[in-house]
């Protein structure tokens, strides 16, 4: 809609927003699904939205979020707790420590993560991850964050600036900056700006803050599975990869379609773009899961039992996501974005410090990452053509928009509470490591965009 108010007013609504819902959340200690859900009524009945428009606006943006989490999350907690009770993830992570040792386990889980999180997106990775993450915690113990945050942080980084993630996929083709050229770039960067913003800071500082193990998110209880009863590490690698195929093949066709390389109509390419959606992909490896790995060793009816077991732990979290992204969209919805672009566009500042700058305010504004993204990158595409930088300088621009834009997630940010939940934080412990860690992620993505620059 058209904003109703001027960019100053809809900063001090939504700071106000925010503001009320740590104080219901972390000091009247109110649930933060009824929290979430207030406030986001409440901010827009202030932004100026029409009243009899607030329900269906709201209910709008808790679905698409919805839309996007909970089949993923469902899918994937699935997955982890067969290869929990199996074995399967214990081989995992004892394979793991076996070739990175005891001391370099939070490298190990990273260095694993980046891999995986080239195709996969962070949500999906992150809870495919989560019983590799929990046994590699319970074998040494200490803070979950230790080996969780580098883990997440790796996911957090590919998604940010990596194509095929949508974000730079998108920011990209709005500047006009070559999608290989940012591929290949946003992959060094990506294993640099990891290393010295998440893994660094991590083992240095957040990794320290103690947050017990509390894997009962993900299986209701530890089960211990006698070693002759685990599957062989090909078996369950092999499960954990066929997604990360599936999504890499979708990736690959769709680019070379989009690029006219195949023809539109290909009833094979279709097949295969099909089978490598996110959430079919996952449903594919719950089913190879199900009948190569836990059939073995349970009843059908015994499965059916674990799954369903399995998903009642996530209801609390997917519903908090969502509410979590009602807030972000109603805030997208009042015009914020629009209202700050005329009085951001014209900063006066150098064009990549212009790109951080903008994005880092929309995704403080509105929590999506996504959405700083793209929209930095329409409202700097007119000057980006006046400026006529280089093919490399552009690829720096997009890496500074992603680093504005994964910068201070907070509250208004579903991924915020996807994380602070899955490992058992509390909204005070989330803000003070998940929302610290994206910082320096963001600000080490940044410095090196700055590099890039200047070299090109």
């Amino acid at each position: 809609m058209t904003p109703v108010y001027g960019s100053g007013t809809l900063l001090l609504i939504a700071a106000a927003a925010v503001a009320l819902l740590l104080v219901l959340i972390i000091v009247l200690r109110m649930h933060a699904f009824v929290a979430l859900v207030l406030v986001s009524l409440g901010t827009a009945v202030a932004a100026g939205v029409p009243v009899a428009d607030v329900p269906t606006i709201a209910i709008a943006a808790f679905g698409s979020t919805l839309g996007s989490v909970a089949l993923l999350v469902g899918l994937g907690v699935m997955i982890g707790r067969l290869l929990e009770v199996t074995g399967g993830a214990q081989v995992l992570a004892d394979s793991l420590i076996s070739r990175f040792g005891e001391k370099r386990a939070p490298l190990a889980l990273g260095v694993a993560a980046l891999l995986f999180g080239l195709p996969i997106f962070f949500d999906a990775g992150l809870v495919v991850f989560l019983p590799i993450i929990f046994s590699v915690a319970r074998r040494f113990g200490g803070s979950v964050l230790l080996y969780a945050l580098p883990a997440a942080g790796a996911f957090a980084a590919m998604h940010a600036i990596v194509p095929p993630h949508p974000g730079p996929v998108t920011a990209a083709t709005e500047l006009g900056a070559s999608i290989g050229l940012t591929l290949l770039v946003g992959i060094v960067v990506a294993l640099v700006a990891w290393f010295a913003g998440v893994y660094a800071v991590t083992t240095s500082w957040l990794g320290k803050v103690h947050v017990p193990i509390d894997d009962s998110v993900l299986t209701g209880g530890r089960e211990d599975v006698s070693e002759d009863a685990r599957p062989a590490f090909a078996h369950v690698l092999g499960i954990l990869l066929l997604p990360v195929l599936l999504i890499a093949g979708n990736t690959i066709l769709t680019t070379l379609r989009t690029n006219e390389t195949i023809g539109a109509d290909n009833g094979v390419v279709d097949a295969f773009i099909f089978i490598g959606q996110t959430p079919v992909a996952l449903l594919i490896a719950l089913l190879v899961a199900t009948y190569t790995l836990a059939i073995k060793s349970h009843t059908r009816a015994e499965i059916e039992g674990l799954l369903n077991d399995a998903l009642g732990p996530i209801c609390a979290i997917i519903l908090i996501t969502g509410a979590g992204g009602m807030f972000g969209g109603v805030l997208r919805y009042s015009g914020i974005g629009e209202a700050l672009s005329d009085s951001l566009a014209d900063l006066g500042l150098p064009l990549i410090v212009s790109a951080f700058v903008i994005a880092t305010i929309l995704r403080v504004a509105q929590g999506s990452a996504t959405v700083a993204l793209t929209t930095t990158a329409g409202l700097l595409s007119a000057a980006v053509t006046e400026a006529d930088p280089s093919s490399l300088q552009l690829v720096a621009l997009v890496l500074a928009i992603a680093a504005g834009a994964t910068v201070l997630s907070h509250v208004n940010d579903s991924g915020f509470w996807l994380v602070g939940r899955f490992f058992g934080m509390d909204v005070k412990t989330t803000l003070r490591t998940w929302t610290v860690l994206e910082t320096t992620l963001g600000l080490s993505i940044f410095v090196l965009a700055l590099g890039v620059w200047a070299i090109g």
